[in-house]
């Protein structure tokens, strides 16, 4: 296992980086909706939507979502899969999943959810037991990604899905200008401005930069062992749909 690892565009010890990311989203947590709609103009809903509906979920499913942070896709799949199915909304940061708790009863919704702290390498499930797993702007965080895509694949059921929404690469140089531009520039700014944390959102914008294009996840997706993989980028690459299937 190698000892070192990048947090944004830092290098750190490995087993220091999941330390490092929980203080960032503890920081930014309280306000962590709000720059989500300041940094993409309420976009990511739009994303968001898609991905629930490109995930394929059905009334009796079990649905693990990872890194659900304050729960944005929780009350859409929770409705999906009814009464007679499960949500497993879970996080390595008990601040965020604690927020998302929240928002979740404030919602009213009551189809049944289970909360679960973890770390995305070490899923405590097993085998085979869930049918669908989305992960949102997750996956970047996380220190091994070959070893959380081996998780995911592991608890999914034969004939289950597995569907990653992350930040990606721009497809064109014109557009990859004016988004660095945004990103290193605008972005910092306004989580200063909103949260007074800067840092944090500058490692945000880094782990992005760092984080697989869509030819590499599709690559490790395979890797893993799903088949089937495709990817949909959205914006024009900014955001990448990547699905991947057990059979």
């Amino acid at each position: 296992m190698d000892k070192t690892t990048h947090f944004g565009y830092r290098t750190v010890a490995t087993q220091a980086k999941a330390g490092l990311v929980r203080e960032v989203f503890d920081s930014v947590a309280d306000r962590y909706d709000l720059m989500n709609d300041l940094m993409s103009c309420g976009i990511h809903r739009l994303w968001k939507r898609f991905a629930i509906q490109l995930v394929g979920v059905r009334p009796g499913h079990t649905v693990l979502d990872l890194a659900s942070g304050t729960g944005d896709l929780i009350t859409r799949l929770a409705g999906l899969v009814g009464p007679t199915g499960q949500v497993i909304m879970s996080d390595i940061n008990a601040a965020m999943l604690q927020h998302g708790r929240d928002r979740l009863i404030d919602s009213g919704q009551t189809y049944p959810v289970r909360y679960l702290q973890t770390d995305a390498e070490q899923l405590p499930l097993p085998d085979d037991s869930v049918d669908r797993i989305t992960i949102a702007f997750g996956l970047r965080n996380v220190t091994n990604k070959d070893r959380a895509l081996a998780e995911m694949y592991r608890i999914l059921k034969p004939g289950g899905r597995a569907l990653i929404l992350e930040f990606s690469k721009p497809t064109t140089k014109p557009l990859q200008t004016i988004y660095d531009a945004y990103s290193f520039h605008i972005l910092p700014r306004l989580g200063d401005w909103v949260t007074q944390d800067g840092d944090s959102y500058r490692y945000l914008v880094e782990s992005i930069r760092q984080h697989p294009d869509q030819a590499n996840l599709r690559q490790r997706l395979e890797t893993a062992g799903f088949e089937q993989c495709d990817v949909h980028n959205l914006s024009g690459g900014i955001v990448a749909i990547h699905r991947g299937y057990k059979l």
